[in-house]
């Protein structure tokens, strides 16, 4: 991993669909922290992957042209601030407090689920789900051990903030 760190990737698994591309920018045993490149010439969050099943990292001639383009664009590649990976307790809770609002997605891409930190223990953690509306409609619960992608600060869960903010003030 120590000779893709700070380059743009692609990171396929051997049980899910999803290809996930994005600057690396840290990793431990259990987990990698992605800038995220969702498509094209575009930096959108951040997402953090379970290190586990990975079938293969892709870097090449395309990575490469699209990685000279975000530079040359400007955009912000790298994290701002040391996002601890030691375990899902410090993830979580770095960003229930930082960001707020995460979206976190199982093995199967079926669907992904949106909201804020309600409990975390041992075994299991509970969210309050942010609906497509930006309107919360209760709590779910995740064991632990399933929970396979992490994604926050995109312009989606920004944007949904944007809505639940301006509720707020209401």
């Amino acid at each position: 991993m120590e000779k893709y760190l700070r380059q743009l990737i692609s990171i396929e698994f051997d049980d899910k669909k999803d290809v996930f591309s994005g600057f690396l920018i840290d990793w431990t045993e259990d987990w990698i922290l992605l800038k995220n490149n969702p498509v094209d010439f575009i930096i959108d969050g951040y997402t953090i992957l379970k290190n586990k099943n990975v079938k293969s990292i892709i870097q090449d001639k395309d990575h490469e042209f699209t990685e000279r383009v975000i530079k040359l664009k400007g955009l912000k590649t790298s994290a701002e601030e040391i996002i601890p990976l030691k375990d899902l307790y410090s993830i979580m809770n770095f960003i229930a407090t930082k960001y707020e609002i995460f979206q976190i997605a199982k093995k199967s891409d079926k669907a992904v689920y949106l909201g804020k930190l309600i409990d975390l223990n041992e075994k299991e953690v509970v969210i309050d789900f942010l609906g497509t509306e930006g309107k919360f409609e209760g709590e779910m619960s995740f064991k632990q051990n399933k929970i396979r992608v992490i994604e926050f600060d995109t312009d989606y869960i920004n944007s949904l903030k944007l809505i639940v903010d301006e509720e707020k003030k209401k």
